[in-house]
């Protein structure tokens, strides 16, 4: 992207960068654009530069560095989103997100904080010059349960709303959105995963809490930047056992339940939450289903992407469900290690309503199959067709499907097919029409351990 000439004058070189963004927009996608890492030019310690991918070598090069002008640096932004406003207008940019830096409180940033907020303040000064109506936020830093994270974010944002900027010399920074990340700590215990999901909830809490502690942020939106069940998206599961776990069907039900306890906690700090991001990749030219945070893996969607095909065909408002087990504040305190949480998140539209069921244990042991009965009140007198979907072991699980084939690392044509096909979300029951009452509709089915379901009814 960038480079200089021998007389250190800037040469902008956009074409990676065109093809990546290019293909999200045409797809419909609305990029998150993070403005990192610091260019080798511009770098006030640009050697070594490369970083190494072991577990033994430097990954925090020459990139984490300030750079040498703030100016270049603020020029490099101003370019950047000028060319994309001329790629793609001004009303598809002003759609998107941008965010400065990734994790500035640990090794990504190797300069100080007050470098960090230089850094912030220059960078969202050239986007706003560039397109006024663009969206910038921040700081985007760790889980803040942790003692980095915490004391990062609540400095970070007394510098936006009490802080001099370094730009304009006034008091405050422009800061449109909050972000920080929140990840869980699967553990290898007695031969098998066990997640925590308690970690990555106390991280949203604390998130919470410290934006609440600002009156001033009240209402402003926050997305959590990096929502995981752990930290590393790099990291197979031949580096560790404990990342086996993104294969198989713990994923999908550890999601949907984490999404709905995020929920829950949003309603009990009353904050603005406009969002959650999967820090997942695509991880090309690797072995299939070799452990690596991506839904999809050589093109094959994982049963964690059905998870989130059910969250898209959700509309309307969340309505209320009764008969949770595990409310957020326990999970956080105790994980999920007795009963396992079974329970619900729904929505419901005009003509619609919405149902996810998960049967879920922080221990990835395939339980026993438990009886589920929903009571739905409400919708109206008369026909409701319903259409009931499944993630589990047989359904919307292309990883089973692979490993009855004999785990092919160069699968045939027709191997691929089968285990492609298998991949899609599935439906558990043909669709049918069952009689809607406004007084309790029952829905009456078996949902094994790690099992989704996902049952939508329309009149």
């Amino acid at each position: 992207v960038y480079t200089e000439d021998p007389k250190g004058n800037p040469i902008y070189d956009w074409t990676i960068l065109d093809k990546i963004l290019n293909t999200q927009v045409e797809h419909g996608l609305i990029p998150l654009v993070e403005l990192g890492f610091m260019p080798k030019a511009l770098s006030t310690n640009p050697e070594p530069y490369k970083h190494e991918w072991k577990t033994t070598g430097n990954i925090f090069t020459g990139w984490t560095y300030p750079p040498k002008d703030y100016k270049k640096w603020a020029e490099l932004i101003y370019q950047l989103v000028m060319h994309q406003k001329e790629v793609h207008g001004e009303n598809e940019i002003k759609k998107w997100l941008w965010e400065v830096w990734n994790e500035p409180d640990i090794g990504y940033w190797s300069g100080s904080f007050e470098e960090y907020c230089k850094l912030y303040d220059y960078a969202v000064d050239a986007v706003k010059r560039a397109c006024p109506d663009c969206t910038v936020g921040g700081p985007h830093t760790t889980g803040p349960a942790g003692k980095s994270g915490n004391e990062y974010l609540y400095r970070f944002l007394d510098h936006c709303v009490n802080g001099t900027n370094y730009v304009t010399g006034k008091k405050g920074s422009p800061l449109e959105y909050i972000s920080f990340h929140a990840k869980g700590n699967p553990q290898t215990v007695d031969g098998h995963i066990r997640m925590n999901m308690g970690t990555q909830l106390n991280d949203i809490a604390k998130g919470f809490e410290a934006v609440n502690s600002f009156p001033e942020l009240k209402g402003l939106p926050i997305i959590i930047g990096e929502c995981d069940p752990e930290g590393c998206a790099a990291c197979s599961w031949k580096r560790d056992p404990k990342y086996g776990y993104r294969n198989g069907t713990v994923y999908p039900s550890y999601t949907a339940s984490s999404f709905a306890k995020i929920f829950e906690l949003m309603d009990e700090y009353n904050v603005n939450l406009l969002g959650a991001l999967t820090w997942a990749f695509e991880f090309e030219d690797q072995e299939w289903f070799a452990g690596f945070r991506e839904l999809a893996s050589n093109g094959v969607d994982k049963p964690v992407m059905n998870i989130f095909r059910m969250f898209g065909m959700m509309r309307g408002q969340r309505v209320r469900v009764d008969g949770n087990p595990y409310p957020a504040k326990k999970v956080i305190k105790e994980g999920i290690r007795n009963q396992p949480d079974i329970n619900a998140f729904a929505c419901a539209d005009e003509k619609e309503v919405t149902i996810m069921v998960w049967n879920y244990h922080d221990d990835d042991i395939l339980g026993e199959i438990n009886d589920i009965e929903l009571i739905v009140k409400n919708i109206p007198e008369g026909p409701a067709l319903m259409h009931h979907y499944r993630v589990d072991q047989e359904f919307s699980n292309s990883h089973t499907i692979w490993q009855k084939l004999g785990s092919p690392q160069q699968p045939l044509p027709e191997q691929y097919r089968q285990v492609e096909e298998a991949g899609h979300l599935k439906l558990f029951t043909s669709p049918q029409w069952i009689a809607g009452k406004r007084e309790g509709t029952h829905i009456r089915f078996a949902l094994p351990r790690q099992g989704v379901s996902f049952i939508k009814l329309e009149w």
